[in-house]
């Protein structure tokens, strides 16, 4: 039914006075809004804890478990911080709508019974710091999208049902420091390109089908501290003897995996504490070299071994457990291994060398009461006259941590005397006798600890805790401990409020919050004793009325009247200007129908693809108004589009020349709606009716890396941000080189084609002239059938193809060497009449280098400079087979980034730029407006109806 003239004035009129409430209201972005729908749809809550998510704005009225900024950003929303949904007894699956959270920096569904697999829109968050999905019982692969999230932290997927082999993209998780994915069902071999992880302190793939071999490349992690492999199946694999190198290790666990060969020497690793290899078929002596003097449990029984015990066990003075049992072990026993130790009160050394061939002991055989010794099964226990035979030839008995309850406190209160509301207990270790207080109960675990016996550490255990929590020592009871199979070593902690009162004492709310954060957000500082923790459970009990969200205020009057008089002035003259819209509207509909004709569509379904129609594209761009192009080619046009969703986009419309046919086209768009990598510009849809061929995109909202590069530019980026968009093309291509199947060569790399999104990450565009790489046929020969048109943009071209007419990937890495050199000089490729390679060659060459290297990007280091510039010339080589390939374009500008001082590695313009004033003058345009261009929209030389196999990223 049709509106009549004043209904739409008044429906405008509305719209306007509800969009100038919006505009100045905190209200969450309606993506996210949508996105925690689709969450709650997905989720199975027999608790009801998320009874409020249909109340209100999420983050305006605190919604349970979401967290959020507390100010709205740059684009006018709130947006989601935080998902905390551990321990709430949820089932279902999860979401592909959690990509939508833009800025969410922690997804946490620990501990519930989630099932599915794990979307990899996950992988769209390049803003996450902490995945946190163990405790459930999701299934199927790791996405390998997972592995482009450049800010993340701790990656923890333990205990659940996850298959399939570890992707290969997870080695470019640049910040991660915690990998822990034990307790599944991966299998296939350790990707060894992990060794990139240059920040990785914690690995922990045990109990999981991992096969193949222990990579030895893992010896170049400079910060690993702890690699547990154990309960694998790495048939007849060996043990690196680089892994004596790991110079950062603290512990090393390879139990049950089916080694074979020798233990390697470990004697250089300066605070190693805990070794286990137990449960294996290594051969031969155990090596002789001292250990690191902070060993406290060494673990290699039930194996091949023979020779004695080394003399160098006797010098450990932290030892708490040595197990040698069922080997092949002969020799004596030195009773110095305990006589030389200065026992605690607490201390416990327990030495398990039963089943060998040990004839007798050296020195005094009585040990003292802290020593556990077992001999039961060699040739020692028939001597006679051994004193205290039973004790050391019997059945095992003793030598483990057992659940303890708290003894520290020695106080004696009256009964009942607390308070009976609020769970009010008396603190054990109050300095005021019997005082009461109402606690908050924790379940923890330690998930690898570097000891075996927790009795000597619980008091530095205990200051590490409180200290991180910023308490008082008193104010932190540990209710039990014990120790659980991994080992792993679980307790129930309880905290305390400070003593406010004469008599009893509550937490506050704030004080509740803060604690809490500290847990989830995992924000206590690194130990290498006690290595990687897990919060359990978080048990609020009298504090239950605690909402652990953001608060943000209500909007107050004052801004209410600020902003209902514009909204009425606003809409009066709004009569004014209808009847001026719908002329130029109806006029322009004419104009439409000129390029209107109609055929057979072919539809395709395309998941995760929108086809839109020609009339959702022409609204999205006000009937293709001039204002909002941003940018032209060879192809057509390109518009900046506003979705009925309000999400902004950037529409490629192709001219009537460029069409190609439908099957093709569709064909194409298939392709690359499988294309996914953070570095590469998302499709979000197409357009394919109407006799109109478009294509919809992620809108870049930073233009792109010439506009920033251009000598007309008001702003600029320093050298830290220009390494950084190196990289991230080069990741991106890489991706399309190596992971997709066939690879594809995109033949027009330019700084044109590099895009630059909000946080400045580089996501390469435009792949109009990419095309599929050949298949090789079964005797390693490339087919006949090579394009013989030149395409790509002068100046970027590998001048091998412009000889061959054989595009390959080092054509690719050419064009990306110009790109580098663009990024270090600001030049451009060609202009007046000079080459960038040649005159940045000759500079080299003369030592004038840092004559010609942009001045406008500040200061920098010169020794990073110099090795950027070195890998920018040997991409630009003539032959191709001087080129380094993708792979090692990527692994030099990591370890170029590694040598940047901190300061150099942050994401923003430099001083001289005035960015967040303005952006450069085509900023916001998708493809800039270049005036050497591209002739063609899509791969024209894809081969119609081939669909490569893909992998996304």
């Amino acid at each position: 039914m049709r509106l009549k003239y004043w209904e739409w004035i008044y429906a405008l009129s509305f719209c306007c006075f509800q969009f100038q409430l919006i505009a100045v209201a905190q209200i969450t972005d309606p993506a996210e809004v949508s996105a925690l729908m689709a969450i709650k749809s997905n989720l199975v809550d027999p608790l009801k804890h998320l009874k409020n998510w249909n109340k209100g704005d999420p983050c305006v009225s605190n919604w349970t478990g979401v967290l959020c900024f507390d100010a709205v950003r740059t684009d006018g929303y709130l947006h989601v911080r935080e998902l905390q949904l551990l321990n709430m007894n949820l089932s279902g699956t999860l979401a592909p709508e959690l990509g939508q959270f833009s800025q969410l920096e922690i997804l946490d569904f620990m501990w519930n019974d989630l099932r599915g697999s794990i979307p990899k829109e996950i992988g769209n968050i390049a803003s996450l710091k902490l995945i946190l999905l163990n405790g459930n019982n999701l299934s199927g692969p790791l996405p390998a999208e997972l592995g482009y999230l450049s800010n993340l932290n701790r990656l923890q997927i333990d205990q659940n049902n996850i298959s399939g082999t570890i992707p290969e993209s997870f080695s470019n998780l640049n910040s991660v420091r915690h990998i822990h994915l034990n307790n599944n069902s991966l299998s296939g071999q350790i990707p060894p390109q992990l060794s990139n992880l240059s920040t990785l302190l914690h690995m922990l793939l045990d109990n999981n089908n991992l096969t193949g071999y222990l990579p030895p490349e893992f010896s170049n992690f400079p910060e690993l501290r702890i690699l547990q492999l154990d309960n694998n199946n790495f048939s007849g694999a060996e043990i690196p003897t680089s892994y004596g190198s790991l110079s950062a290790l603290v512990k090393l666990s390879l139990r049950n995996c089916s080694l074979e060969g020798a233990v390697p020497d470990l004697s250089g690793i300066a605070n190693l504490s805990y070794l286990d290899l137990s449960q294996n078929q290594l051969s031969g002596y155990i090596p002789s070299n001292p250990l690191s003097p902070s060993m406290t449990t060494i673990e290699l029984s039930n194996n091949q071994l023979n020779g004695s015990i080394p003399d160098s066990y006797s010098d450990l003075p932290s030892l708490q457990k040595l197990s040698l049992k069922n080997n092949n072990l002969t020799g004596s026993v030195a009773a110095k291994i305990w006589q030389n130790k200065s026992f605690g009160a607490k201390a416990q050394l327990l030495l398990d060398l039963q089943n060998n061939s040990l004839s007798n002991i050296t020195g005094n055989l009585n040990p003292l009461e802290n020593v556990i010794l077992r001999l039961q099964g060699n040739p020692i226990c028939s001597t006679s006259n051994i004193r205290n035979k039973d004790q050391i030839c019997g059945p095992e008995a003793g030598g483990d941590d057992i659940a303890q309850k708290s003894t520290n406190s020695t106080m004696i209160c009256p009964i009942h005397a607390c308070p009976i509301d609020n769970n009010f207990e008396y603190v054990p270790a109050s300095p005021l006798p019997c005082f009461c207080a109402s606690p908050l109960r924790i379940g923890y675990r330690l998930k690898s600890p570097s000891f075996s016996y927790f009795a000597p550490y619980v008091y530095q255990f205990e200051m590490y805790l409180t200290r991180s929590l910023n308490l008082d020592l008193y104010q932190l009871s540990i209710e039990s401990f014990v120790w659980e199979k991994g080992p792993r070593l679980g307790m129930y902690l309880k905290l305390f409020p400070l003593e406010r009162n004469l008599h009893s004492s509550i937490f506050n709310t704030t004080e509740i919050i803060r604690i809490r954060d500290i847990f989830t957000s995992w924000k206590f500082p690194g130990s290498d004793l006690f290595g990687p923790y897990e919060l359990l459970n978080f048990t609020l009990g009298p504090y239950s009325f605690v909402n652990h969200e953001t608060q943000v205020k209500n909007i107050s009057k004052g801004i209410l009247i600020a902003i209902v008089l514009p909204a009425i002035a606003v809409a009066a003259t709004i009569s004014a200007l209808l009847t001026l819209f719908i002329a130029r509207r109806k006029a322009r509909n004419r104009h439409t129908l000129s390029r209107k004709h109609f055929s057979s569509k072919l539809y395709i379904k395309i998941d995760g693809v929108k086809s839109f129609s020609f009339r959702e594209m022409e609204l999205a761009t006000d009937h293709f108004d001039s204002s909002t192009q941003v940018g032209q080619g060879g192809y057509g046009n390109v518009y900046r589009g506003i979705l009925a969703d309000d999400t902004i986009v950037a529409i490629k419309r192709a001219k009537e020349g460029s069409l190609q046919g439908q099957k093709e086209f569709l064909t194409e768009i298939e392709m690359l709606s499988r294309l996914h990598h953070r570095n590469l510009v998302s499709l979000v849809g197409y357009c394919d009716e109407e006799g109109e061929q478009m294509l919809v995109y992620e809108f870049m909202t930073n233009g792109s890396l010439q506009d920033w590069l251009s000598a007309k530019s008001k702003g600029t980026l320093n050298f830290g941000v220009r390494l950084q968009v190196a990289l991230g093309s080069a990741k991106g291509i890489l991706y399309l080189h190596t992971e997709v199947h066939p690879p594809i060569f995109h033949r027009d790399i330019k700084a044109s084609n590099i895009l630059l999104d909000s946080k400045l990450t580089a996501k390469v565009s435009d792949f109009g002239l990419s095309q599929l790489a050949p298949v090789m046929d079964d005797e390693g020969t490339e087919p006949v059938n090579v394009s013989t048109i030149v395409k790509g943009t002068p100046g970027y071209l590998d001048p091998e193809y412009l000889l061959t007419r054989k595009v390959t990937d080092k054509s690719d890495v050419y064009s990306l060497g110009v790109v580098f050199l663009e990024i270090l000089t600001g030049m451009r490729p060609i202009s007046h009449g000079k080459n960038i390679v040649r005159e940045v060659n000759l500079a080299h060459e003369s030592g004038t280098m840092f004559a010609v290297i942009d001045s406008r990007m500040g200061s920098y280091p010169s020794e990073c400079v110099e090795r950027f510039v070195a890998l920018a010339l040997r991409c630009c080589q003539d032959k191709p087979e001087q080129r380094p390939s993708m792979l090692d374009v990527v692994r030099e500008l990591e370890n170029i980034l590694r040598m940047m001082p901190e300061t150099g590695l942050d994401l923003s313009v430099s001083e001289s730029s005035y960015f967040g004033e303005s952006t450069p003058s085509s900023s916001l345009a998708f493809v800039s407006r270049d005036p050497v261009s591209s002739s063609n929209m899509l791969g024209s030389d894809l081969v119609s109806g081939s669909i490569p196999s893909i992998i996304p990223r």
